[in-house]
């Protein structure tokens, strides 16, 4: 077990690696050669033309006014300062919502850590229960814990009453939170200028007809069913091989740009490339002929692959962008069932053109379940397989499982020094080493599943890397063994005594975790400000492939706030706090001071740095509130096991009703806020569409919309460019190509509308 030493020296090496990352990223935000890196939002919102300097050649990569330096950490009261209007205005809802959670942090753990500290560190410390056991190695850390309270002892009223005021302090506080991000989501709705997604569903699984294409089924239907809100429609094409030779071809104009510079620097000789991949092998040819030759090629094969997707009625899918003349038909199709059979005709809210993920719109509606399902069974056995290196993790903080597999090592592992950096600081980032490929697997996943845009697939992904962080850095941190024998283990043993296995493991482990929240939380969001990678290859972009001003902006990358990692990261130490606020207080301190941290830097980063994606208007917060109520139920439930292996059982049973409890206040905070992130009220809908048409009473609807749904491969080629439909406002009657003349089942399951309508080409009523 590691002692005060060992979490000292951790505590060190994680205070000093954050400050140098804190003092790089000072120093390298002053230089004017990186103000496009941290300084990207400002270029594109064109608040920024150009970094700051003097006059001089040497000034144009280097600050030399020193007075700037003196103030390198006047960045941090800066970012504090700005009101939250400002930062939803400058950063976005999704951005401003996301910081709240590290402020809802320290709004739950600050009370709960003082009020530990007053009352379950004096119980746990008199307790002298771990003094008395013979041959039992332990720290005074582990003195602070509930297991230096003796079995049966009246001390453990303390830590029942404790996790009463734990649960309702922390429900409070998400009550008082849902309510506050739920009036934010309404309040931007109802000020958010004119978007795209406003006016548009997006329609799946279109049924076939014998009769009719894809594009004039669509029109048919919606101007039937929709006859006063109905504006056009942009139907779906499957442009994937397509946009596989759009990014070869950007692929290739870069290294013909790369290529032509070096020859503008060097006119004297012609620049050479090998015919292998990447350059390496292959017979040496003349560089800007060889890319050149290579452009031609891949655009004849545009060409072939465009006309296929415009002549050839398999690359149009059974989907749609439906765009309405208000946003109240809008709502009303969105929200509503659109035919008798519920398979066929599914409507629901389009993304907002940038948040479309146009891969997966090219997916048969009915492969999405078998897609689904597979990549369920697939995230069961990544999450079990990667146990086996966790499991390894943790034989690191064991010294004597290290000197029976190496005895060679037991001279220099028995070192102080040595000893404490192996138990205080190689498990925490050895454990942060193995997850850094982790949301890249998941992230794949969920675009295997087949979800049509960003932002959902962020959210599904934050779900599948809070399940993973569950199950395999908690869990499988606690309990020892390998992975497999854990499984076996929690199989074979009854549900009631799994909370007792965990429950036992967890206050010899608050060690582990405070090294690991210092790694991640302290040295890894020091080093995420810095921002290496993308700072890398802006400087290789600007180097090689920069020509123009032009060129100079699109060299920039700008960050992306990752909610499908950065979210589950959070509630994972809300439930390290909630597990260990009444069984080992020691972790709270370290706790509070991440989501301080984390508060200010990552205010820094969404003013300056993040340019998101998307927006959704928060609407992933009902996820991140039903997460933090999980980790709230097994905090209890944990607490409930590790009470019943104290001689307490009986009075557990006081226990009980919490987690019913806290289910019956997700549900009714479910019931009363989460439909504002779900639905947009028709009264809201209405308001908003009397107040354009009053300001402006000759928008041009159709003109606005008329590219937003057209995938991006279409976009700047008004040539082959697929047509948006309209709808026929010369001729009130719909037309159709049908020539049947009576209703069949196959029609009406189709059309799904029972009302009677002249058909243009026959005048002749029938049932659509």
């Amino acid at each position: 077990m590691a002692s005060v030493q060992d979490i000292g020296l951790s505590a060190a090496i994680n205070l000093l690696s954050a400050f140098a990352f804190l003092f790089a990223f000072a120093m390298l935000r002053l230089q004017p050669v990186n103000d496009r890196v941290y300084f990207p939002k400002w270029y594109l919102k064109g608040i920024r033309g150009s970094p700051t300097r003097s006059r001089g050649i040497m000034t144009r990569f280097v600050n030399l006014d020193w007075t700037t330096y003196v103030k390198f950490l006047n960045w941090m009261p800066a970012a504090l300062k700005m009101p939250e209007p400002e930062l939803i205005e400058h950063a976005g809802l999704d951005s401003a919502v996301y910081i709240r959670i590290y402020l809802l942090g320290l709004k739950m753990f600050v009370p709960i850590t003082l009020l530990a500290f007053g009352v379950l560190v004096p119980v746990n410390w008199t307790g002298e229960t771990l003094e008395n056991i013979d041959d039992l190695t332990f720290s005074n850390v582990d003195k602070l814990s509930i297991s230096n309270v003796p079995p049966g002892s009246p001390r453990f009223w303390a830590h029942i009453t404790m996790t009463y005021v734990i649960t309702l302090w922390t429900c409070y506080i998400l009550y008082m939170e849902y309510k506050a991000v739920a009036n934010m989501r309404l309040r931007h709705l109802a000020a958010e200028s004119r978007r795209p997604d406003q006016l548009t569903v997006l329609v799946r699984n279109v049924p076939p007809d014998p009769d009719e294409s894809v594009n004039e089924h669509v029109e048919h239907f919606f101007c039937v069913n929709h006859p006063d809100h109905y504006l056009c429609h942009q139907v779906v094409y499957n442009a994937n091989d397509l946009a596989k030779l759009v990014a070869q071809r950007k692929a290739m104009q870069n290294w013909l740009t790369y290529y032509e510079n070096k020859f503008e620097r060097k006119p004297s000789s012609r620049p050479t490339t090998k015919t292998g991949y990447g350059g390496f092998w292959g017979t040496t040819v003349d560089a800007i002929d060889f890319y050149t030759s290579k452009m031609d090629i891949l655009a004849e094969q545009e060409a072939v692959e465009r006309e296929k997707i415009m002549n050839d009625p398999k690359s149009i899918m059974p989907a749609a962008f439906v765009s309405f003349r208000s946003r109240w038909g809008t709502a009303v199709c969105a929200q509503t069932q659109q035919c008798h059979n519920p398979t066929i005709w599914l409507t629901e809210w389009a993304p907002e053109p940038r948040d479309v993920f146009w891969d997966n719109l090219a997916i048969p509606y009915v492969e999405l379940s078998i897609r689904r399902l597979l990549t369920t069974v697939a995230l069961f056995f990544l999450i079990f397989c990667f146990m086996i290196p966790i499991a390894f993790v943790q034989s690191l903080a064991n010294l004597e499982g290290i000197q029976k597999v190496l005895p060679f090592l037991k001279p220099v592992i028995e070192m102080k020094t040595v000893k404490s950096v192996i138990q205080g600081f190689l498990p925490g980032i050895a454990l942060k080493i193995f997850l850094i490929i982790l949301p890249t697997i998941l992230m794949t996943m969920s675009q295997i599943e087949g979800y049509t845009s960003l932002s959902y697939l962020d959210r599904r992904s934050a779900e599948k890397y809070f399940w993973f962080i569950i199950v395999n850095v908690f869990l499988g941190s606690i309990i020892t063994g390998t992975a497999f024998q854990q499984l076996k283990s929690f199989l074979e043993q009854p549900p009631t005594e799994i909370p007792k296995t965990v429950g036992v493991s967890i206050p010899m482990k608050a060690t582990f975790f405070i090294t690991y929240i210092m790694v991640d939380g302290w040295a890894g969001i020091a080093a995420e400000i810095l921002r290496v990678v993308p700072l890398v290859i802006f400087h290789l972009k600007n180097t090689f492939l920069v020509k123009t001003e032009q060129d100079r902006q699109q060299a920039m990358d700008p960050g992306h706030l990752d909610f499908a990692t950065s979210e589950p990261r959070i509630q994972f130490y809300f439930l390290l706090g909630l597990v260990y606020a009444a069984v080992a207080p020691i972790l709270l301190p370290f706790i509070i001071v991440f989501f301080a941290f984390a508060y200010v830097v990552f205010r820094h980063q969404v003013i300056n740095v993040y340019d998101q994606k998307y927006e959704s208007g928060a609407r992933y917060w009902p996820d991140v509130h039903r997460r933090l109520i999980i980790c709230l139920i097994i905090s209890q439930l944990l607490m409930m096991g590790l009470l019943s292996t104290k001689k307490f059982a009986k009075v557990t049973a006081l226990l009980l009703p919490q987690p019913i409890l806290t289910f019956w206040f997700y549900r009714y905070c479910a019931g009363r806020f989460e439909t504002a992130f779900s639905k947009f009220p028709l009264q809201e809908a209405m308001v908003k569409d009397t107040l354009e048409k009053a300001t402006e009473p000759n928008l041009n609807l159709k003109e606005y919309l008329k590219e937003a749904y057209v995938h991006p491969v279409f976009k700047g080629n008004d040539f082959d460019r697929p047509r948006a439909v309209d709808e026929e406002e010369s001729n009130p009657l719909v037309r159709t190509k049908r020539t049947s003349q009576g209703t069949t089942r196959y029609n009406s399951e189709a059309s799904s509308s029972a009302t009677a309508t002249p058909v243009a080409n026959t005048g002749s009523p029938r049932l659509m």
